[in-house]
């Protein structure tokens, strides 16, 4: 724009000096005595192509000046449409800058008023928090603090004192348990090698059979088996005379059968009084087979047992552990992040008293 002020100032005194030129009638020149006179010359400007009322009405010209004039008329409209829309921009930003001010002295008055009547002593505790403006961190770190209070403060020692109760309790259970495993395992042993001696008793008595004959006056002994006679053979021998009562006797000669002589009267492979001795060594063999194999089983239940129920005690226990060890953990972040926050309210709070 400054470069086309000074065209315009350089064109205007061109124009201003083609048009006063001509007024000038004299032109001094300077002779001495050695020069040659110099001839005057008539000057273009006082042509009459040239003179203002021919100049002022040449078409070409006068376009020209036209030109010129619409130029430099659109030149300053949009110099000063430019010079509007800045002022305009100026004008509102000076607007936002005074409100921007006046809110800022607002805001200033406001709180040293206000903070005026504060004590100076000001703790994390004395800062009053608007419900509205908790957020969900502060709603999670007083959840966590309250499950923490009672996990820790009821829940884990509660649970460490049941836990130490039943596990004394599991102790003390295992010995009764084995105890009683014991027994059960020596009762089922006896039951079952009383069978056995019982079965090899009858077995004797069966193989009788094969050895005498009705006419020898065989009769079936083996009725006279049970739990109290397998073993003791005064049992079986008395046992067996009064079942074979006077079966055997003849009536006529009063002598014994050959059965019952065998049986009862002699002694020998096929007296009854010996086959007490084959119970009682079954006896005795299936007791000590039968009771380790009881006792095996029993213990292994009993120890599965105490090994379940221990598992699951300490299970338990860990289990609260490390829930309560989490709620710790997130309780002392969202502490430290409120204490953070806390500081930095003092902080802003001590700026503004200063």
């Amino acid at each position: 724009m400054r470069i086309h002020y000074i065209n315009m100032f350089l064109f205007s005194l061109m124009f201003n000096i083609l048009l006063n030129v001509h007024k000038n009638h004299y032109n001094t020149t300077l002779h001495t005595p050695n020069t040659t006179k110099i001839p005057t010359t008539r000057l273009l400007c006082e042509c009459e192509l040239y003179a203002p009322p021919n100049y002022n009405n040449d078409p070409e010209m006068k376009q020209v000046m036209d030109n010129f004039d619409r130029h430099t008329q659109q030149r300053f409209h949009e110099y000063e449409q430019r010079m509007i829309k800045n002022r305009k921009q100026c004008k509102e930003q000076c607007e936002k800058d005074i409100q921007k001010i006046i809110l800022k002295e607002k805001i200033q008055k406001e709180l040293r008023e206000k903070l005026s009547a504060l004590q100076i002593d000001i703790s994390t505790h004395d800062i009053p928090t608007c419900v509205c403006e908790k957020s969900i961190a502060d709603k999670v770190e007083k959840g966590c603090l309250k499950c923490t209070q009672n996990l820790g403060g009821i829940v884990a020692p509660s649970s460490g004192v049941l836990a130490g109760i039943a596990e004394g309790a599991l102790h003390a259970w295992k010995p009764t348990a084995i105890t009683a495993a014991k027994k059960a395992a020596l009762a089922e042993a006896t039951d079952a090698a009383t069978k056995a001696g019982m079965k090899a008793v009858s077995l004797k008595i069966k193989g009788l059979r094969l050895s005498f004959t009705d006419a020898d006056g065989f009769i079936d002994l083996s009725s006279i088996v049970s739990k109290l006679t397998y073993k003791n053979g005064d049992a079986l021998v008395e046992s067996a005379k009064e079942l074979i009562g006077t079966a055997c006797i003849n009536p006529n000669t009063k002598n014994t059968t050959s059965f019952y002589n065998s049986v009862i009267v002699y002694g020998g492979e096929s007296n009854i009084k010996g086959f007490a001795q084959a119970g009682s060594d079954a006896f005795q063999a299936t007791l000590t087979t039968k009771t380790a194999e009881f006792k095996e089983t029993y213990m292994a239940a009993v120890n599965s047992t105490y090994a379940g129920w221990q598992t699951a005690i300490i299970a338990s226990i860990v289990t609260i552990v490390v829930i309560v060890l989490i709620m710790v953990i997130i309780y002392l972040i969202l502490r430290n992040r409120r204490k953070k926050k806390m500081k930095k309210k003092l902080q802003y709070i001590k700026l503004l008293k200063e």
